[in-house]
């Protein structure tokens, strides 16, 4: 039942009429009791948005393309990894202690991939290829580093991964050359494999045989060739899904400070993806 005390949540972006979020948050809303919905918001102007998030009592966002790094010049305040990452996915609306109210920006994107692989592994002291140099691959880099882990950063571009290990301190190589590369961990964070394109992998079986961990962060398919042939090679397999829950799970505690119903989410990530 909403009422005059229902908080509100929701997702910023342009568009987001095919997130899956509103059905994971909303699940875990209402298998709590907690007095509160999940919507999306079509956002063209993030500047005039921002504004009303504060004006209306919007309690938090998730936020997705296109303005996870323009909303930052708008919040009041920016949490330090977010900061070194330059991208913003969630938004909370909190309280000082004076009562002023302000809103702090996040990312939990680092935080769901490591706690996705952190199922399989722990990263600390762990070395990770990490293939790409997009916005995806910054948020993980850092956080696999925030953690402690090891990464050298594999991708086709050489400007642009050159730039990004650069930020990072970190080895590059290009995917050509990252066979000679050993490691523990891959985490494939490119659209390579994505549907249509289902049947590429930037890594055959032979080169994941040393491997204990492989995550995709593509989901649809869920299987990518590139997890395919991870568990040909004897690896452990993430599928993109799993940092999406993760991420979403890390938002869910933040906004409302309760211990998130993960299973339930999970379940309900998988029957729409299933679906389409």
């Amino acid at each position: 039942m909403i009422d005059g005390k229902t908080k509100v949540f929701g997702i910023v972006g342009n568009p987001v009429r095919h997130s899956m979020s509103p059905l994971m948050h909303n699940a875990a809303l209402e298998s709590l009791g907690f007095n509160g919905v999940y919507v999306p918001f079509p956002v063209e102007d993030v500047r005039c948005a921002v504004h009303g998030l504060q004006a209306l009592g919007i309690r938090g966002v998730s936020v997705t393309i296109p303005h996870k790094e323009t909303i930052i010049d708008f919040l009041d305040e920016i949490d330090p990894v977010a900061k070194k990452i330059g991208a913003v996915n969630t938004v909370a609306h909190l309280v000082r202690d004076d009562g002023t109210s302000y809103l702090k920006g996040y990312n939990t994107d680092w935080l769901g991939a490591n706690r996705a692989l952190e199922t399989q592994i722990s990263l600390k002291g762990k070395k990770v290829r990490l293939l790409g140099a997009g916005g995806s691959a910054r948020a993980i880099g850092f956080g696999l580093q925030h953690v402690g882990a090891e990464v050298v950063l594999c991708s086709r571009t050489e400007s642009r991964g050159r730039l990004l290990a650069g930020e990072l301190d970190c080895e590059w190589v290009s995917l050509d050359a990252m066979s000679g590369v050993k490691s523990e961990v891959v985490v494939n964070a490119t659209s390579v494999g994505m549907s249509p394109n289902d049947k590429v992998s930037l890594m055959d079986v032979a080169q994941l045989k040393e491997v204990r961990v492989v995550m995709d962060i593509v989901y649809a398919p869920l299987t990518t060739e590139l997890l395919h042939n991870a568990q040909q090679a004897g690896c452990a397999t993430i599928c993109g899904l799993e940092m999406l829950l993760y991420q979403g799970v890390e938002q869910f505690e933040l906004w409302t400070g309760e211990k998130a119903p993960v299973e339930l989410m999970r379940r309900k990530l998988y029957e729409v993806v299933g679906a389409r």
